[in-house]
């Protein structure tokens, strides 16, 4: 039986070598995904991000807990910090929900930043529709939490989920990062903490101040108070969550299919992006020219612009640089 006939039909082991070829790059993985891509679309995902420190594992093992009560399948992709000597993930997040590994409802992958920045790796994607392909209702994807810049997750996640504690300078640091336009719904652990109602009145504020989500009809982010270690508030989060979930999927048809079309080209756009770097790369590194091209910028010879120019002149004759 070949492997998408076995992810098709929820083979955990092929999974598996999957996403880690997947994660490798190989390009048998790519042609799976391609076979796999027309039974992708029926999972909901959501992706939840915030500082280091926050509680996001924790939480996303209350989530699963509550999911698997609803008899919801559940599929959890943790992006870890990569290691510095095995280059492979520091598996902190797995360790936090271990006591889901014998689940046969649950699946559970830690993956490598590998030095990508953003929160999610570039093999993020194909890993969700591997998940998907396997039949999971719900797909949770926890940023590496390396900061509040994380707003990659939005174009992989129906719903994005921002996890805020008290008395961290999250509420001036989502002001400064502009992650207000990235959360759907925010949730602030640890709110036996001092200072979590003014977090959330912060939060609040900023929400009424964002004027272009109410001219366009958009959906207002919700807030959530909530102890995830005490499993208290995580209900009604996830209540807020299927709210979510309605307002995409049932209450504007306009905006499902803005939010769509807005997915399907970002998704677009990066594998592109990706595959025309990593051609042009190959190529300037087997042939020599990549280090004849940095030797001479070290001299002084040509500048980076120049050099930019020549290469997709090069490589991309059809493509030019906007001047």
């Amino acid at each position: 039986m070949d492997w998408t006939q076995k992810i098709l039909e929820g083979d955990l082991r092929t999974v598996a070598r999957m996403i880690r070829d997947i994660d490798d790059g190989l390009p048998e993985a790519r042609a799976i995904l391609k076979e796999l891509f027309p039974h992708t679309g029926r999972a909901y995902v959501i992706g939840v991000t915030g500082s280091p420190g926050v509680g996001k594992s924790t939480l996303v093992d209350r989530m699963i807990q509550n999911l698997r009560a609803r008899g919801k399948t559940v599929g959890v992709l943790a992006v870890d910090p990569t290691s510095p000597f095995s280059g492979g993930a520091i598996l902190g997040d797995r360790i936090r929900m271990q006591r889901h590994s014998t689940d046969e409802g649950v699946f559970i992958r830690s993956m490598a930043t590998r030095g990508h920045f953003g929160g999610l790796t570039p093999s993020t994607r194909g890993a969700i529709a591997v998940l998907d392909a396997m039949g999971k209702d719900y797909i949770l994807v926890e940023t590496v939490g390396v900061g509040q810049d994380e707003i990659e997750i939005v174009r992989a996640a129906h719903t994005t989920l921002i996890v805020l504690i008290p008395g961290m300078g999250d509420d001036i640091q989502a002001i400064k990062a502009g992650i207000l336009e990235a959360g759907d719904v925010f949730v602030i652990n640890k709110a036996d903490r001092e200072g979590a109602q003014k977090t959330r009145q912060e939060l609040l504020t900023m929400i009424e101040m964002d004027k272009d989500r109410k001219t366009k009809g958009g959906w207002k982010p919700t807030i959530f108070m909530a102890e995830a270690l005490k499993n208290q508030g995580v209900e009604d989060l996830m209540a807020g969550i299927e709210e979510h979930r309605a307002f995409l999927l049932k209450k504007d048809p306009h905006y499902l299919a803005e939010f769509q079309y807005y997915r399907a080209r970002m998704e677009l756009f990066d594998l592109v992006k990706q595959d025309v770097i990593g051609a042009i790369m190959e190529q300037l590194t087997q042939s020599g020219k990549w280090d004849e091209f940095v030797q001479d910028l070290v001299q002084k010879k040509t500048d980076p612009y120049s050099l930019s120019e020549e290469i997709i002149d090069r490589y991309l004759k059809d493509c030019r640089i906007p001047q």
